[in-house]
Formats: C-alpha cells, structure tokens, sequence
C-alpha cells in the first residue's frame, strides 16, 4: 500500500459498527501498517444511526478529522441507505459494501444516482448461522477486507483469531462462530 485508505461505517447502535472499525484498525495495526479508528456518535442509544472510520496506511497518519472522501463505505444496516446519503463523498473506484439479501442491481436502484462499486454481504444470515443471533459487524468486516485487500486474507484470518483468542478467552464458542462468520463472508461477498 503506497498511500491512505479511509472508510467510513454506517450502521445502528448495537450493531457492532464501531467494534468492527476498532477490531479492524488492531489487526491493520498487528499487520504492521499505521492506522486510526474512530466512531461518531452522541448520546445516542440501541438502534440510532451511527457512523465509525478508519483510516489506514504505511506511514505515520497526520490527519485527525471525520472522513468526507472515502474509498469504501460499508452499510452494516441497509436501511439506512434511506435515510442517510451513505455514498456522499466516495472516491472514484471506491466501493460501498452493504449487508443485504438484495442483489447489487436492487441496491444500486435504492442510491441515489451512484454509478460506483457495489458489493453486497448478507451478513445476517451469515452471522446467524455462525454464531446463532444477528452480530452482523465480524461479516462485513471479513467482506470489508475482501473487497479492499487492505490486508492479505490470510494475514487477516490469522490475525483475527489472535484477537478474538483474546477477547473471547473465556468463550471458545464465540471465538468459533466469528471465526466461521469471517471465512463465510470472504468467501460469499458478491459484486
């Protein structure tokens, strides 16, 4: 990577978009690279609109503002995509990655005039079959890196185990759904 890449989440608190980009910028961090991961929220509750960034690069990061231009927006929520204007700002070549059911023709018809990148992730059947409830973040992070290729994928896996090893030391159970939450979207993520 020879300069910056930034995205910016939308989703819905308790979703786990800001643990998506927090979970993203450790491992780009692991892997070596410079990074920042940030949400943007007031004193909102469960269910209102949240919007969480990264930015990561290989050499030290200077700029400490919300992202306006990013290279790839994903929608952990797709009903958003009514209500909030998600491909503002996105760079020529970039990508918006939704989590939806829908194909790409049905989610391009529902933006507004974007001509752009589309991949779509359904991450809620993904994580349900995985994990047994709806945590539809650790898929769309796993489509997120697919897409980008920010990270090698198999430096990604590896270092996401390393993580959730740690975070969910006292549950293996969870560690193995996210672990099958990530290698599904990976490897199911359309466009």
């Amino acid at each position: 990577m020879s300069k910056m890449v930034e995205i910016r989440w939308h989703g819905r608190g308790g979703q786990g978009a800001k643990t998506a980009s927090l979970l993203l910028a450790d491992v780009a961090f692991s892997s070596g690279l410079f990074v920042q991961g940030f949400p943007e929220y007031g004193p909102e509750r469960m269910g209102a609109p949240i919007t969480a960034y990264n930015r990561i690069g290989d050499e030290p990061i200077r700029v400490h503002s919300n992202i306006y231009e990013p290279n790839f927006v994903v929608v952990v929520d797709e009903t958003l995509i009514k209500s909030i204007p998600v491909e503002k700002g996105l760079k020529d070549g970039g990508a918006i990655i939704v989590n939806s059911e829908k194909t790409v023709d049905d989610i391009r018809a529902e933006l507004r005039g974007y001509s752009g990148k589309i991949f779509v992730c359904n991450a809620r059947k993904i994580s349900e079959e995985c994990l047994g409830k709806n945590f539809p973040n650790t898929p769309m992070l796993g489509a997120l890196i697919k897409i980008s290729r920010l990270i090698p994928e198999e430096e990604f896996i590896q270092n996401m185990e390393e993580s959730f090893k740690h975070k969910f030391a006292s549950k293996p159970g969870v560690l193995n759904g996210n672990m099958c939450a990530l290698k599904r979207s990976v490897d199911e993520v359309e466009g």
